[in-house]
Formats: structure tokens, C-alpha cells, sequence
């Protein structure tokens, strides 16, 4: 699929890490893109800086999302690539010792939950409601295309740490909608595929450079080649190729330097 000057994009998360990369990837490819983020500040200032909008959007939330498509349709049209990074989850082992009851305790529920929600259930909800304007759209290509959909998961989806049995479990739920989905959409035209980035270098991670900068350079250390995190235009340069390949489709790409993370 070209991507043309003026294609509408929406990325989620655009506001900082991965997806405020891929936004200026896409922008610097002529696109028209709109942010979805909860980060007020932060996603206008980008949104200016690359000439898109910003749109107030929690995925966790149905009608903040198809708000946040709404606003996005209105100012550039139908979205032809949505690119999905934005998430929300907890941490925790299974089980856990409780030093103040002396025993074990369980992850709860609730917090099982709250991860399920805000990383396979929202990868969901933005995917299917883009699916349905993308679907209704006129075809952009002689093969018919509509649209591309890329959604994120991790290399944790397949190498889950300990203390990631919300994360891991849920990333690879979202790996495991890639392929039904492309198949359901397939008749659409619209292509659907995850990226799992490794360690990359997103503020998060960048904090620690500071607070712990053995941990830091252990890290780094641990990535076979290069030996380095990853950095987030890599991981948009992976997105712009798969949203242009019309050939990409129901696939999971890792994009790790070939680390495999060990247990802990």
C-alpha cells in the first residue's frame, strides 16, 4: 500500500516512545496523523510538531475510542493505517510472599483483569473499530486494499519473565488475534499484523540510565547484536515497511536484536 501524501494515520500512544516515533515516521512520509493519547501536554506538542492532531483518547474506554476515530475521520478522513501502542497493565507474580502475613498471596483477579483490558481487550477494541471504517472505505489499490492494521505485543509474549503473567500472557493474546483477524478481514482488504519489539529505548526504560547505570549497561550487554537497545525509529522503520508491503499479512514480527529473555 503507498503511502501517499495526505493517507490518514492513527497512531495510539503516539505521544511518547514507540508511537511518538512512528508518528514522526509517518508524518515524514507525507501522512496526515492523529494521535491518541492521555497525555494532554505531550500529545499536542507532537501533534503540532508534525502537523497532525492530538485526540484525548483511553483505550480502555469505548466511547472515549470511537470519540477519539470520530474527531481523527473529521479532520483527515478515514484512516487507512492504525498503528496500536498504547497500553495499560500491572505487575505481579502468581503467587507472592507477604512478609507482613508470613505467606503466600495470590495475584488477584482484578489486577488479571485490568492488564486483560488494557492490553488484549483495548488491542481489540481500536482494531475492530478501525476495521468497520476501513471496511466501509473505498479500496485504495488494485488488489482491493482498504487498510493496515498493526497492533503491538512483545517478545514477552513468547519469552514471559517472571512477574509478567498479566503482560506476557496478555502480549501473546494479542499476537494470537493477528491471524484470525486478517483471516475475517481478509474479503475487506484490510491486513492485520503485531510487531514484538525487545528492549528498546523508550523514556521508560531511558530512566534508568540515570538510577541505576549498572543495570543499564547490563542490559545493553544482554542483546546479542547490536549490543544496544533498540531504538524507537527502528521500530517505526519496521512499521512503515509493513504498512506499505501489501504482501505482509497475519504475521508477528520480532524485532529484538535476538535476545531471548531469560527467566528473570
Amino acid at each position: 500500500m503507498k503511502l501517499e501524501s495526505g493517507m490518514a494515520v492513527v497512531v495510539t500512544g503516539g505521544a511518547s516512545g514507540l508511537g511518538k516515533a512512528s508518528a514522526q515516521a509517518f508524518a515524514d512520509a507525507g501522512c496526515k496523523v492523529a494521535i491518541f493519547d492521555i497525555n494532554d501536554e505531550a500529545g499536542e506538542a507532537h501533534a503540532k510538531a508534525i502537523g497532525g492532531i492530538f485526540c484525548h483518547v483511553d483505550i480502555m474506554d469505548e466511547a472515549s475510542v470511537e470519540a477519539g476515530f470520530a474527531k481523527a475521520r473529521a479532520s483527515h478522513g478515514q484512516e487507512r493505517v492504525t498503528l496500536h501502542c498504547a497500553m495499560a497493565s500491572r505487575r505481579g507474580k502468581t503467587l507472592g510472599w507477604d512478609k507482613e502475613s508470613g505467606q503466600y498471596k495470590r495475584l488477584s483477579t482484578e489486577d488479571y483483569a485490568f492488564g486483560a483490558e488494557g492490553i488484549l481487550i483495548a488491542s481489540y477494541r481500536v482494531a475492530s473499530i478501525s476495521a468497520l471504517g476501513m471496511a466501509n472505505a473505498e479500496a485504495v489499490n488494485a488488489d482491493g486494499e482498504r487498510g493496515c492494521i498493526i497492533l503491538t505485543a512483545s517478545v514477552a509474549a513468547q519469552d514471559g519473565q517472571i512477574g509478567q503473567v498479566i503482560y506476557g500472557s496478555c502480549k501473546a493474546g494479542v499476537n494470537g488475534l493477528v491471524l484470525p483477524m486478517a483471516r475475517d478481514l481478509m474479503d475487506m482488504g484490510i491486513r492485520v499484523n503485531s510487531v514484538m519489539p525487545g528492549i528498546f529505548a523508550t523514556p521508560l526504560m531511558l530512566g534508568m540510565k540515570d538510577r541505576n547505570p549498572p543495570m543499564w549497561a547490563q542490559l545493553n550487554a544482554s542483546v546479542p547484536f547490536p549490543k544496544r537497545l533498540g531504538e524507537p525509529e527502528e521500530f517505526a522503520s519496521l512499521v512503515l515497511e509493513i504498512a506499505r508491503n501489501s504482501y505482509i499479512n497475519g504475521h508477528q514480527f520480532r524485532l529484538d536484536g535476538a535476545i531471548r529473555m531469560p527467566p528473570k
